[in-house]
Parts: structure tokens; C-alpha cells; sequence
């Protein structure tokens, strides 16, 4: 067995963050407070890199923008699960109820149960659902966890083939390679640099681009493994994120988007037509995330109210708005 935590690590940060602009500024009563720098890709539908900022070629690490890369995985290794629950399998979720149910019922799907999930135990991320948790006397567990879906999905799939289930998240184990040698084939690149995600489980760098690029032929795929995740998250992005989450806004405003955000300010959506885009917030801040997706969507040519909405979050003051989170309009003009 590998272990993760003595997986070889880099001595340095994994891109040249010094070449990420400045791409979101907060502004306070008309002063700008703080900014943020980060970088952007955006592939055509044949996959090229068209568009950048930023160290877009440098390894990064997508966190859970990889949950969809993952799920294609997993459907290529044999999972099985309707529409509902592959968006499960693919989600950073809020732990709501119907979330929870729903992993449940992946974990019954495949005849296992709560006690086999891996998830380090923890509170629901929705910050409504951990208060009502709490005054029905719950704890934290591992199903609450935002990654349970994740977990439940390779449970499942270790199960269907027959693989061990206790070991589902060593990094030689035949469902993490079947992750692995999809991603580098979404990607169209190796990825490297192994690491231990929040939640566990085995995490590979890629860069920027390969992100974009994999997001990219997810959305475009018309059939196979890929347009079966695709259609799982555009048929339920409520069991992605959750029902009070930006990501969640921009799925219902964008027809045909796939979307998903990731720790550390990772953002990676893919376009009906094909088309893949990725940010990664160089600080890892998620207040600047939504807004520099929103830019680059802008760009590219969408409208939408959420966007308008999404571009400039408010900044308060005593409860009143007083200023902003935005991009700066100079850095995106050169995308």
C-alpha cells in the first residue's frame, strides 16, 4: 500500500504565482483594500489553449474541481447509478438532506453502508443545514461531509468489480488508476506531483490548461462516459453544490454549463459548444473566485443577470453596501 503522506512532496509551490495579475480588486468606500491575483484558461472545443492570464501551463492542483474528471472515471470503470446520484458522486455538496439521502442511497446501491465511507467526520458546509443539524442533536460524521458522494461513488465502483473496499483510497488501488488515467486523458497531459486532498483521497496536479481542456470535453461530449457526468450536472446541480451556492446560480443562468468550484479558489466550467474555462485565485481566497468567473464568462460574450449579479459582490459596511468585489476591467481586456 502507498503512503500518501509520505508521497514525495515539491519544494516549491506548484506555479509561478509572481506572473498572476491582479485580476480581483475589493474596493471600500471607493478605495481599493485589497486584490487578488490569479489566472485564467480558456480552450476552444478542439481543446487548444486560446485564451490566458497568468501561469495557465504551470501544475496546480484542481482540488474538487476534479470531482467531475473523477465521476468519468468511475462511470468508465463500471458505475452504474441514475442521473440524481452521479451528480452526488461529482459534488463538493452542502450537506443538506436530500444530499445526505442521496448518498445513502449510493452507498446502498452497492450493498454498503455509512461505516464504510472514509471521509474525515465533519459538519455539513451549509451553514443553515449545520444549525438544524445541531438542534436535532447531531454530530459530525462522514456522511455529512462535503465529499461523501465522491467517497460513496468509489465505494460503489470497488464494489461492482469486486476490488477491495477498505483500501478504495490508496493510490494503487484499480479505482484510483482508473481516475488517474482519465484525468490525464481529459487533461492531454500526465498529471503529477501526488498529494492527499481534504478529504482523503488521492489529489494530482495538472495545469490550468488541462483543467480548462477536460471541462471542455466533458460539456461537448455527446455520448459516452462524459455526456452521461454532463448530463448529471446540468439535470441536478442542487445535488453539486447546493441550494443557496453561487455555483449553483450560474448553473440555472447558463444553459448547457458544467461547473464546478474547488478548494483553494479553483473554478473550472465547460460550455455546450465544447468550450472549457478555468481560474485558480493565486491566495486561494474563494470571495474573488465567483467574481473572476464571471468576468471571463463576460468576455467570452454570455449575459446574464446572475453574471451582472456575480461580476461586483457587495462589500458592507454596518450592514449597508459600500463597495465591491470586482475585476479589474484592464486585466480582463487582455484576455
Amino acid at each position: 500500500m502507498t503512503d500518501l503522506a509520505a508521497a514525495p512532496q515539491s519544494s516549491s509551490p506548484p506555479g509561478p504565482f509572481e506572473s498572476d495579475p491582479i485580476l480581483v480588486e475589493v474596493v471600500r468606500n471607493g478605495t481599493v483594500e485589497s486584490v487578488h491575483h490569479g489566472r485564467v484558461a480558456v480552450t476552444d472545443p478542439d481543446g487548444r489553449l486560446v485564451r490566458s492570464l497568468g501561469a495557465a501551463l504551470a501544475p496546480m492542483y484542481p482540488r474538487s474541481s476534479s470531482k467531475p474528471l473523477q465521476a468519468v472515471g468511475l462511470v468508465r470503470a463500471g458505475l452504474d447509478l441514475p442521473p440524481d446520484l452521479l451528480a452526488l458522486v461529482c459534488a463538493s455538496h452542502s450537506g443538506e438532506p436530500f444530499h445526505v439521502d442521496a448518498v445513502r442511497r449510493i452507498l446502498e446501491h452497492a450493498g454498503l453502508g455509512e461505516s464504510d465511507l472514509q471521509t474525515p467526520p465533519d459538519w455539513p458546509a451549509d451553514e443553515q443545514a449545520t444549525h438544524d443539524l445541531i438542534r436535532a442533536g447531531g454530530e459530525k460524521s462522514a456522511i455529512t461531509m462535503n465529499c461523501s458522494g465522491k467517497h460513496a461513488g468509489m465505494l460503489a465502483t470497488a464494489a461492482l468489480n469486486g476490488w477491495p473496499t477498505a483500501t478504495y483510497r490508496d493510490p494503487d488501488h484499480p479505482v484510483q488508476l482508473a481516475i488517474l488515467q482519465t484525468i490525464d486523458d481529459l487533461a492531454g497531459e500526465q498529471a503529477g506531483l501526488l498529494a492527499v486532498d481534504g478529504c482523503g483521497a488521492p489529489l494530482y496536479a495538472v495545469s490550468l490548461y488541462g483543467l480548462a481542456r477536460s471541462f471542455g470535453r466533458i460539456a461537448g461530449a455527446t455520448e459516452g462516459p462524459e455526456a452521461r457526468v454532463a448530463e448529471a450536472i446540468r439535470s441536478h446541480p442542487q445535488n453539486v453544490s447546493g441550494t443557496r451556492r453561487d455555483e449553483l446560480a450560474l448553473h440555472r443562468a447558463i444553459p448547457g454549463l458544467v461547473g464546478k468550484a474547488g478548494a483553494e479558489a479553483v473554478y473550472a466550467v465547460g460550455l455546450a459548444d465544447g468550450t472549457g474555462v478555468a481560474i485558480k485565485i493565486s491566495d486561494g481566497s474563494p470571495r474573488a473566485r465567483a467574481a473572476a468567473m464571471a468576468a471571463t464568462l463576460q468576455r467570452l460574450g454570455l449575459s446574464a443577470p446572475t453574471l451582472d449579479e456575480q461580476v461586483a459582490t457587495p462589500v458592507l459596511g454596518h450592514g449597508d453596501r459600500v463597495g465591491e468585489i470586482r475585476p479589474v476591467a484592464g486585466a480582463f481586456a487582455r484576455l
